[in-house]
């Protein structure tokens, strides 16, 4: 099966895929397996569930986002490019449909209900936006025959103004700091980016005046008096409880107190059960992603791929870092997920199909032509 004369689909795909990224993924989402199983109990009992009611959702979600990130690992780049752009008009439709139909949550109205499952469209959007975005810069760059700036900022400005109707903002900075670095990547002028850099900061400014959610969580984190803070305190608390060797799997206390332990906050579990040095550990491995990722992509000569992995991996690493951050309370409540890790169906299949095509375009293509016209 593992020969090197296999000539079968897994066989190929075995001996060409970058099999150290997909070790250290594995571990990510073992590690993640495991803080939802211990996260999620009290959950469940506190909304009337069964006990272990997030932790089987959560293994269904697991082998679909496996399955799923294999399907996209194998495929090549075109087929990638013409699936990204049926899933950008599909993901972009239903973030129309969710404004009319979905569920207002906190204030908030993400997510679609199907059969029992909430979906949030959002999360689709971003892998799906920065490949076309990708393919968009890749086109201007070689063909120079079309103005690939302003139709990404188009489709920038559609996605974005359907994100802050719900209001997302959180996913409206991830998806705007992926889009600028990826028009810088593409030679957009320092001067450019800068004047984008301002007019996002004065998107948040706009944000903190003109949409209470918004307001209150800044106020909250720039002084915790004024508000509620009470997840940030207990998830500071259970990394001071798990010291550097943490309590053991399944011995915190401070997550049957925490709300959202099993989501936003489950690298506060992490450092409660596992310890500093696991959290440590688990920053490592987010890291050691990236690299791995960064290091094959500068080995490449396609420009599509360059841009597209680029933003791929920005969104894996900004996501991670935006996650612990709120953990470690060093950021406002963004509502951002931790990858492969938090409890969710949508985030979890949104981030397979982020890292699947990653993993194919980073596979070994012997006897094959680079791309370098997009096509």
């Amino acid at each position: 099966m593992f020969d090197r004369t296999n000539k079968s689909l897994f066989g190929q795909w075995w001996w060409t895929v970058d099999k150290l990224t997909l070790f250290l993924l594995a571990i990510i989402l073992f590690i993640g397996t495991v803080l939802v199983m211990a996260a999620s109990p009290s959950i469940a009992d506190s909304r009337g569930l069964p006990a272990f009611y997030f932790v089987q959702k959560q293994i269904i979600f697991l082998v679909l986002s496996v399955s799923i990130m294999f399907f996209f690992s194998i495929l090549s780049p075109v087929h990638i490019r013409r699936i990204s752009l049926l899933g950008l008009i599909i993901s972009i439709l239903l973030l129309v449909v969710v404004l009319a139909f979905g569920a207002e949550v906190k204030g908030a109205k993400r997510w679609i209900n199907f059969g029992g499952f909430n979906m949030q469209p959002s999360e689709f959007v971003k892998p799906f936006m920065i490949v076309i975005t990708a393919w968009i810069l890749t086109l201007n760059n070689i063909r120079g025959n079309i103005n690939g700036y302003g139709v990404s900022f188009g489709l920038w400005a559609v996605i974005v103004l359907l994100l802050i109707a719900q209001p997302n903002i959180g996913m409206t900075i991830i998806i705007s700091t992926i889009w600028g670095a990826q028009l810088f990547l593409a030679g957009l002028p320092i001067l450019f980016v800068a004047i984008g850099a301002f007019v996002g900061v004065g998107g948040v400014v706009c944000a903190y005046f003109f949409l209470p959610h918004v307001a209150n969580r800044i106020n909250n984190f720039l002084d915790p008096s004024s508000g509620d803070t009470y997840q940030n305190e207990k998830a500071l608390e259970a990394f001071v409880n798990g010291g550097l060797f943490g309590r053991g799997p399944g011995q915190g206390v401070i997550k049957d107190i925490i709300p959202d332990a099993h989501t936003d906050f489950i690298f506060a579990v992490a450092g409660e059960e596992m310890g500093l040095i696991a959290c440590f550990i688990i920053v490592l491995l987010y890291a050691s992603v990236l690299a791995r990722g960064f290091t094959a992509l500068m080995k490449q000569s396609d420009l599509f791929i360059i841009y597209a992995g680029s933003g791929l991996l920005m969104q894996f690493g900004l996501q991670a870092l935006i996650n612990m951050g709120v953990s470690l309370n060093l950021l406002p409540n963004t509502g951002v997920t931790l990858p492969f890790m938090s409890y969710g169906g949508s985030s979890m299949i949104s981030m397979a199909i982020t890292m699947g095509i990653l993993l194919s375009f980073t596979r070994k293509r012997y006897g094959t032509m680079k791309d370098k016209n997009g096509k």
